[in-house]
């Protein structure tokens, strides 16, 4: 029997360690007293209050508001400016005073005023913007010493990992809320694209810009968007990854006027379970590519349409937007690693990354007189695809800015320019040279979003 109970405590004292991770009651007033407190503590410092303010055109209308005539007199009426507010959160990145936001917090401000947790107030102006990113470095003017935050490895994430967001929700102060890392590799599901951190901290609008930090005080992503159906928190909110936030820094430590992101010049789609099928493959996994163009870092390195692209730099890829992220954190100069599939055959490259090349030359062109002055087109190469997110096989000559009465033709910025009067527009060239030609009446042959579109108006 003594035998039996000696055994019996023998398993008990095995088995303690896997079952340490069970509820239990706590043993000392340390663990009674556990809190994240010393972690916001060191943290919260370098989380900051963003004030900013931009003016906005708009027009002044008799018909404004009604749900009739609106429709038709869009555009018609004096011009008028007002001021628009919005707050946010940022994260100061450096003793210097760079902090870090969302773009569609500050961008396109006027005035910019931050505010730190001790009260200090800085003003700020913007180093380096870009909306597809969703980021924004600003300068705190006259700032030295301050606190910031150390950042983390996005590779080295895991999904479960405890986390804290830090900002200022509906602008009543700072405050902070816990969770975890839900998912990776997550696309916005209101833009569409871009390769996001989520998390169930809960955020909410005034959060945008705040940091999301992991238990050793690092911050792993710039919260920026939530889903909700309310405008609260629902506990499904998305992060830049602070990879992308690095590549983002140094460039604006650089001087850079505009982030530049390498070049992809490939069009795909991630592997569903019919493609898998079809290619043979034992999983559904990878990018398969559907267009390569023929100056693309991808085509240089060998890949042809059909090929499957399995990981990149080590990490596996499943999605373009991984494929866009990996890239855009490598930067430009790099070399990357990839892995592929062609017909049952895996294969490895090294793609150099560059950016989109600028030629032929883009002839850019404001048209000052004529039937079609106030419009601004460009010739497309793979520069102006690239800026302007056009679809690889388009070719001729793209709308790239629309003012003054011209802009009640119902042309937009990113329309193709297929025809102008019956006259078909191959450069820019075309374009002024017809300006010249018409009358008082003008009929456009455009491609918008994939569809052909006429337009027709009086001058």
């Amino acid at each position: 029997m003594n035998l039996f109970y000696r055994t019996f405590a023998l398993v008990l004292v095995t088995l303690a360690p896997l079952t340490g991770h069970a509820q239990a009651v706590p043993q000392s007033q340390g663990e009674i007293t556990l809190s994240f407190a010393p972690l916001v503590k060191t943290a919260a410092p370098a989380v900051v209050n963003i004030y900013a303010k931009k003016v906005v055109q708009g027009t002044s209308s008799p018909f404004s508001g009604d749900p009739f005539f609106e429709q038709f007199f869009q555009g018609f009426g004096a011009p008028t400016e007002r001021v628009q507010s919005s707050l946010g959160s940022g994260v100061i990145l450096s003793a210097s005073g760079l902090v870090v936001s969302n773009y569609h917090v500050v961008g396109g401000a006027t005035d910019i005023r931050v505010a730190l947790t001790d009260r200090r107030e800085f003003a700020a102006r913007i180093v380096l913007a870009d909306e597809q990113s969703d980021l924004a470095v600003l300068r705190l003017e006259g700032a030295q010493d301050l606190p910031y935050l150390p950042l983390r490895a996005s590779d080295s994430i895991e999904v479960g990992e405890l986390v804290l967001a830090i900002g200022n929700p509906f602008g009543v102060g700072q405050t902070v809320s816990s969770g975890i890392v839900s998912g990776l590799a997550r696309s916005s599901i209101s833009l569409g694209r871009g390769y996001f951190i989520q998390t169930d901290a809960p955020v909410n609008p005034g959060n945008s810009g705040g940091a999301l930090i992991d238990m050793a005080g690092r911050l792993i992503g710039i919260n920026s968007e939530i889903i909700s159906s309310s405008g609260g928190s629902n506990g499904v909110g998305f992060a830049i990854p602070a990879d992308l936030v690095a590549q983002f820094l140094a460039q604006a430590e650089a001087g850079a006027d505009r982030f530049t992101r390498p070049w992809a010049g490939v069009t795909g789609q991630s592997v569903d379970t019919q493609i898998a099928d079809s290619l043979g493959l034992d999983r559904p996994q990878g990018v398969l590519l559907s267009e390569l163009h023929p100056e693309s870092p991808f085509s240089k390195a060998g890949l042809k349409k059909g090929d499957v692209i399995l990981a990149m730099a080590g990490a596996e890829v499943n999605s373009p937007q991984e494929v866009m992220f990996h890239l855009a954190v490598a930067g430009v100069g790099k070399t990357v690693a990839i892995r592929y599939m062609r017909g049952g055959v895996l294969t490895e490259a090294r793609v150099s990354l560059t950016p989109a090349p600028d030629t032929p030359d883009r002839a850019a062109l404001a048209v000052a007189d004529g039937g079609l002055a106030g419009l601004a087109v460009a010739n497309i190469n793979p520069a102006v695809m690239s800026e302007m997110d056009l679809p690889l096989a388009v070719r001729g000559v793209v709308i790239t800015g629309v003012e003054g009465p011209l802009t009640r033709s119902g042309m937009a910025v990113g329309d193709i320019l297929l025809g102008i009067n019956g006259e078909g527009v191959k450069q820019t060239a075309d374009v002024a040279r017809l300006s010249q030609s018409g009358g008082r009446r003008w009929l456009i042959d455009a491609l918008r979003g994939g569809q052909r579109v006429r337009l027709s108006f009086r001058r």
